[in-house]
This record gives structure tokens, C-alpha cells and sequence, in this order.
């Protein structure tokens, strides 16, 4: 066992409202990929939100979609997003989401070390995401493209 796991967040902001035909296909699959992460390998915690009212958003804005995670390591969350069906949603993200970059100038994406065995609150992931646009990756909060390890040590850069 591992001393740290490696936390995500990943904010999606809708075109259009949940409900929406244009959004039909992406909810369509919402607990299929859902049940892919739960079920693969270095998956260790997702976040599940308890408030009733659907216009509620942990990103304090009800058009944006908050979802976080726990995994063993950058390659495990790697191998979920990239290498399931998870990335046939993941191709179709324009279709359904604004462009955070362009839209926005947020991330839509931060990665961060916590102790094994600890969760996440939506407040420190929303922190970590302002430290990434702030700041850029660092070992504070980073992506896929420049991914650190535990101890703060750069892993790669794409």
C-alpha cells in the first residue's frame, strides 16, 4: 500500500441543460462510465453529491458538472480516461461541454496527492483548480501534461 493516492477533479460546463436533447446521449451513459470507474484497476473513491436539488452544483454554478476522484497513481486515472470507453465520452466532450480554455480560462482538470486513506472535499478540488490556472502544474495541483509525483518530483511533460 501506497502512502498517497492521487485526487482529481474534472469540471464540465453544459451547452445546454441536463435535460436537454442535445445532452440525451451524454446522460444516456452517465452510470455506465460511472460503473467503469468503480470497477477498474487503481480505482479507489469517487465522489457522490447528496444535494436534492438538481440546480445545485459544488462548482457553485448549476450549468457545470463536478466530478472527483481517488486513484492509486497517475496511471491508473491515465489508463481509465484514455484506454476504456471512457475516452469514446471523453471524443465527444465538444458536442456536449464549452471549452474551459477558450470559454472560461479555468481548467477544466486538476490532479493532487493526498494521504491514502483521506477524501477529498468540493472546496479543496475548486482550490486546487484555482491554483492550477493561477499558477500553471506544479506539484500543488497539475494534469495529464505535466504530472508530478508524491514527493513533488516531475514525472513528464507531454
Amino acid at each position: 500500500m501506497t502512502d498517497y493516492h492521487l485526487a482529481q477533479v474534472n469540471l464540465a460546463h453544459l451547452k445546454e441543460p441536463l435535460d436537454s436533447a442535445l445532452l440525451s446521449t451524454f446522460v444516456a451513459r452517465i452510470n455506465e462510465i460511472n460503473a467503469l470507474a468503480d470497477a477498474s484497476p487503481g480505482f479507489v473513491w469517487r465522489y457522490v453529491g447528496n444535494d436534492p436539488d438538481p440546480a445545485y452544483s459544488e462548482a457553485g454554478d448549476a450549468q457545470v458538472i463536478f466530478t472527483m476522484s481517488v486513484w492509486q497513481d497517475v496511471a491508473a486515472l491515465h489508463n481509465y480516461v484514455y484506454k476504456t470507453a471512457h475516452a469514446q465520452v471523453f471524443a465527444q466532450r465538444s458536442t456536449w461541454f464549452h471549452d474551459w480554455q477558450s470559454r472560461l480560462a479555468s481548467s477544466h482538470m486538476a490532479l493532487w496527492w493526498i494521504p491514502a486513506g483521506t477524501r477529498p472535499t468540493p472546496a479543496q478540488a475548486m482550490a486546487r483548480t484555482a491554483h492550477l490556472l493561477a499558477h500553471g502544474p506544479t506539484a500543488h495541483a497539475f494534469t495529464f501534461k505535466k504530472s508530478f509525483d508524491a514527493q513533488g518530483c516531475a514525472l513528464f511533460e507531454a
